[in-house]
């Protein structure tokens, strides 16, 4: 055999060796046992740079994978210079051809850039009228994409009057409007919508028990089209002081606190949580469900992991359990929110 050749015969030998060994930058848990999500595929797509989304997601990913069988696909920010995960790089999100398959997605980035590559999977997937959870900033979801996907941005007023300020608009029912609590200092109490009290969607919750440290989110009322609240986000001053985020990433506020005597905050509360339809222009009619909160910090609520993993059977048509189990899987110690205040040299791995 010529040198060349054996060359050549060398590097088709080693090449799938090589790829196989390349770090991988994202991370699937697959469905444990014939729980009620066996065969059913859900994304959840990470990408902020305050909420900590990269640690919400991995922990809600095993909960559904784990106890109740489906297969999850965690997305992450990636910096490419150095495969770590990297909130604030805006502009790379790998992985996200698994929506092609995918039943449903579960969405929790912020101002995302994204190349029209990696946008196709995510255009196509809404297009095709599957279901989409929303979490936090998933309202402002995207900031700065320009050509083809300019309308997913969230301050869009161009002529294309359907997609009026972006994704979070059209698709979850709201974009970014304001901090009603005063940011870092003010929790959040979920109470029951009017006449939401019966909703599968709050089995096994109970009114008033969802809480987290996150501030309620401004949004427009009444919320457009068919959107029907969920819980309404009563405002709770901290009571103490305020304490650092390392010494507690809860800064200091507690289920405890009462809720602001400021009428403006609480008269009327705003929807933190809600169901609504859509449909892409050119596309079919879907279905999502939205909360303003969502942070790694509030993912610490047992009962709103729960309406969570409720929302997912629900989109999904799937019975809504009881009350489902969504005990944590492993450890999970949430960072606090901040910006710029996620765990340096993280890869995908980490969390498998």
């Amino acid at each position: 055999m010529k040198p060349l050749a054996a060359l050549a015969l060398i590097a088709l030998f080693l090449s799938p060796l090589a790829h196989a060994a390349d770090p991988q930058q994202w991370v699937t848990y697959q469905g444990q046992g014939d729980g009620p999500g066996k065969g059913k595929q859900i994304v959840l797509i990470s990408g902020d740079e305050e909420y900590r989304s990269e640690e919400v997601m991995p922990q809600l990913g095993k909960i559904l994978a784990q106890r109740h069988g489906f297969k999850c696909t965690v997305l992450f920010a990636i910096d490419p210079a150095n495969g770590e995960i990297n909130p604030n790089y805006g502009k790379n999100i790998p992985g996200l051809e698994a929506l092609d398959s995918a039943d449903l997605m579960i969405i929790l980035t912020r101002f995302r850039a994204l190349p029209d590559d990696q946008m196709k999977h995510f255009d196509d997937f809404l297009k095709a009228g599957k279901p989409v959870i929303g979490l936090r900033t998933a309202t402002h979801a995207f900031s700065g994409l320009k050509g083809q996907y300019e309308t997913y941005n969230w301050g869009y007023k161009g002529s294309e009057k359907e997609w009026t300020q972006g994704f979070g608009r059209l698709v979850l029912g709201e974009t970014w409007i304001n901090h009603h609590g005063s940011h870092m200092n003010d929790a959040t109490r979920g109470i029951f919508a009017e006449g939401a009290k019966d909703s599968p969607l709050l089995n096994g919750i109970k009114d008033g028990e969802i809480w987290g440290p996150t501030d309620v989110y401004g949004v427009r009322l009444p919320l457009p089209g068919d959107a029907k609240p969920i819980l309404l986000g009563q405002v709770l001053k901290r009571k103490g002081a305020k304490k650092d985020a390392v010494e507690d990433p809860f800064y200091g506020m507690t289920p405890d606190d009462q809720p602001a005597a400021d009428d403006k905050k609480n008269d009327p509360m705003m929807p933190i949580a809600w169901t609504k339809s859509y449909q892409l222009p050119g596309g079919k009619p879907g279905k999502s469900f939205t909360t303003t909160m969502g942070s790694s910090t509030d993912l610490a609520n047992e009962p709103l992991r729960r309406l969570l993993v409720n929302a997912a059977y629900s989109l999904l048509d799937l019975k809504v359990p009881e009350k489902a189990d969504v005990t944590l899987v492993g450890e999970f110690k949430p960072s606090a929110y901040r910006g710029n205040g996620y765990k340096k040299g993280m890869k995908p791995d980490d969390f498998k």
